[in-house]
């Protein structure tokens, strides 16, 4: 004859068995949903990263036609853009003005650009540069006409 006692401790572990497997199914439900929703948001940021690549692609500066000549179109300064999305020479310009350590007038830039800042046809297309950069916001022009980096 099995001891009365034992068969209730017995079934009071199954009881607790049948309750951890359901506690237990239920958490295994609950972490199979998340590892779903992980998988769907991993796809999601992966299609929106490639859609953010593609567009900042497309804020890269495109030639532009102005009286029948090809010219670099400069973009503005936002957080998105990358200095290196500048044409070259607007790079180039960009470094020698910070290089400068202060504030330097057009004729400055030309002389340490290597631009024959005697001639007017050469230092005044110089100029123009300068100063679509700083309506783009990448540099400052002061009210003495110098130029510099953006704070």
């Amino acid at each position: 004859m099995l001891d009365p006692e034992l068969l209730e401790r017995i079934t009071a572990r199954r009881a607790e068995l049948d309750e951890l497997e359901e506690q237990l199914a239920k958490e295994l439900a609950e972490v199979r949903a998340e590892r779903n929703e992980l998988a769907v948001a991993e796809r999601v940021l992966e299609r929106v990263s490639e859609q953010l690549a593609h567009e900042r692609a497309s804020v890269m500066p495109a030639p532009g036609q102005v009286g029948g000549r090809a010219v670099m179109l400069i973009p503005h300064r936002a957080p998105d853009v990358e200095e290196t999305m500048l044409p070259p020479d607007c790079q180039r310009i960009l470094d020698v003005v910070r290089q400068a350590g202060g504030p330097v007038m057009a004729r400055q830039v030309g002389e340490m650009l290597g631009v024959d800042i005697s001639l007017r046809a050469k230092l005044e297309p110089l100029r123009g540069k300068l100063v679509r950069l700083v309506d783009r916001d990448w540099l400052r022009k002061l009210p003495d006409g110098k130029f510099t980096t953006r704070l």
